[in-house]
């Protein structure tokens, strides 16, 4: 078992790493080294874990002549090192109290509960563990060790299955999955599932349990972060629902999209995940858009409804990168392209304005607006690219006679 260093003291990190001298680690084995207590405690626990089998004896030697009294309060703490968490829950014979300022620690590594409960004779701990059961969710292999523990109580084994039977033995529904996700510390994809709409009918797009979780393995942003004033009334009409046909026109689109630009066959997982995008509502589509990882975003700027791709440009966590590469895109509609050329933080990225010029899907007007910033050499480019509109062609013919004084 191998813990990174969580003291900041030099000295600590050198002899843990081993690139102290070794008549200096020797010492430190042996507790002799002038440390701070925690930090002392630290180094003899990751040498005791450690594979020099000479260090290890001498600071499980050190370890065991150390006071309770003195150990317990740095066990309690939240700076305490988790090689020293680990160490005492993995050590015989210590009082009550020291396993249960390990198990009580909000730092201490799950695992390191799980090998506690699996190995300790102690009822009444393996009660205080089965009480955490936002832990037990985290690392079911506590539940097992509970429950494979011959000396548990009959409380702790009651939680322990009541806990397994709620949370990974029931059928799911968004709910229950959602309130995992808040367990895992995931609030954003709990808050996520708890608003969708197909949380309140999970039977009517034919989502599975296994589709919503993985649909909000993909969502990043709170709801706090987002800002949805771009929903402005012009939008109003593109919520509807869609039929079976519509949908499935939409998939067609976005993975025929997609397969165009990727060199290899759409990985398996892309297909899945799109085609679970595509058993969601518009407002479900939406909300992901919003909210939702690259992925997610890569997937839904494709989206025909202008609504969801829309939602895309507006999530708090898109990329200049992404931007970038969406303002060459020509499957986008114009509509993103004018967002993108209309806000001010991309108008100051050179690539993006020179791509939305050479887009023929630009609006005209905007196009128009951009070309006046562009360097000459970019518009000597755009007067002779058939790709665009004869109007852009004409309007970078008419700038670069005028910046080099042609009539």
């Amino acid at each position: 078992m191998s813990f990174d260093v969580h003291s900041s003291n030099p000295v600590v990190k050198a002899v843990i790493e081993g690139t102290a001298p070794r008549p200096a680690r020797l010492a430190a084995s042996r507790g002799i080294l002038p440390l701070p207590q925690a930090d002392l405690l630290e180094v003899l626990a990751s040498l005791a874990l450690g594979s020099d089998a000479e260090l290890a004896a001498n600071a499980r030697t050190a370890l065991r002549e150390q006071a309770s009294d003195m150990i317990e309060p740095i066990l309690r703490s939240p700076e305490a090192a988790p090689a020293t968490l680990a160490y005492f829950a993995s050590a015989d014979d210590m009082p009550e109290s020291i396993y249960e300022a390990v198990v009580t620690n909000a730092v201490t590594e799950p695992v390191t509960v799980a090998e506690l409960a699996r190995k300790t004779r102690s009822g009444p701990l393996l009660e205080l563990i089965s009480l955490n059961q936002q832990l037990l969710i985290r690392e079911p292999a506590i539940i097992d060790a509970i429950i494979e523990n011959p000396h548990r109580t009959g409380e702790a084994e009651r939680r322990a299955a009541e806990t397994r039977r709620e949370f990974f033995e029931k059928e799911r529904g968004a709910q229950q999955i959602a309130n995992e996700l808040r367990a895992q510390g995931r609030d954003a994809a709990a808050e996520f599932l708890e608003s969708a709409e197909f949380a309140s009918e999970p039977n009517e797009g034919g989502l599975s349990a296994e589709d919503m979780a993985a649909l909000a393995a993909h969502i990043e942003v709170l709801d706090r972060e987002t800002d949805d004033s771009w929903l402005g009334l012009e939008f109003i009409e593109e919520i509807y629902e869609e039929s079976e046909e519509q949908r499935r026109a939409v998939f067609e689109k976005i993975l025929g999209e997609i397969s165009s630009e990727d060199e290899d066959d759409v990985a398996a997982e892309r297909i899945s995940m799109l085609n679970r995008i595509i058993k969601m509502g518009v407002k479900d589509r939406v909300k992901l858009g919003m909210k939702g990882d690259r992925e997610a975003r890569n997937i839904l700027i494709r989206d025909p409804n202008k609504l969801v791709s829309s939602a895309v440009i507006n999530n708090p966590r898109i990329t200049e990168q992404e931007v970038e590469r969406i303002s060459q895109m020509k499957s986008v509609s114009e509509d993103i392209l004018r967002q993108i050329a209309m806000n001010r933080q991309w108008g100051r990225v050179y690539n993006i304005q020179l791509n939305l010029a050479k887009n023929p899907r630009t609006p005209i007007g905007n196009s128009m607006s951009i070309m006046n910033r562009l360097q000459l050499r970019d518009l000597l480019g755009l007067q002779k690219d058939r790709n665009v509109p004869e109007a852009v062609r004409r309007h970078a013919l008419r700038l670069v006679n005028a910046r080099t004084g042609r009539k």
